[in-house]
């Protein structure tokens, strides 16, 4: 049985720059919306929770097209997801226990960008849902 090598979807890219773009968006509104309660350190280091999960993406994106470049390695690229994500999450922890409480912010900035990753790679499906 010959399998083809699997090819990153062309969205891939596009999904990626979208989600940067609301992902800036919301730091910005988070930045003008907490500032004036004196919450900016919270905004702040949600902003570092969202350019961790834009990170975590982009590293995503470049780990995809490695593995589909050439000779995937199912125990190589699960290796680099778990690395990647175990430093997110000790740097994650460490900023959390170093600038408690407003550090909680960083994991809220994952949380949300997780959700905005989630909402731009699904247009595309929604959109080709729509066509037929």
């Amino acid at each position: 049985m010959v399998t083809e090598t699997p090819h990153p979807p062309p969205v891939t890219r596009t999904t990626l720059r979208r989600s940067a773009f609301a992902a800036v968006l919301v730091g910005l509104v988070a930045v003008a919306a907490l500032t004036p309660f004196g919450h900016l350190d919270y905004a702040l280091f949600g902003c570092l929770g969202l350019a961790l999960g834009l990170l975590n993406s982009a590293l995503v994106v470049i780990s995809v097209e490695r593995f589909s470049d050439k000779k995937p390695s199912k125990v190589r690229f699960s290796g680099s997801v778990l690395v990647r994500l175990a430093a997110i999450t000790v740097l994650a922890f460490g900023l959390v226990l170093l600038f408690r409480p407003a550090g909680v912010g960083v994991f809220a900035g994952l949380a949300v960008f997780q959700l905005l990753a989630i909402g731009s790679s699904m247009l595309p499906l929604i959109k080709e849902i729509r066509q037929k």
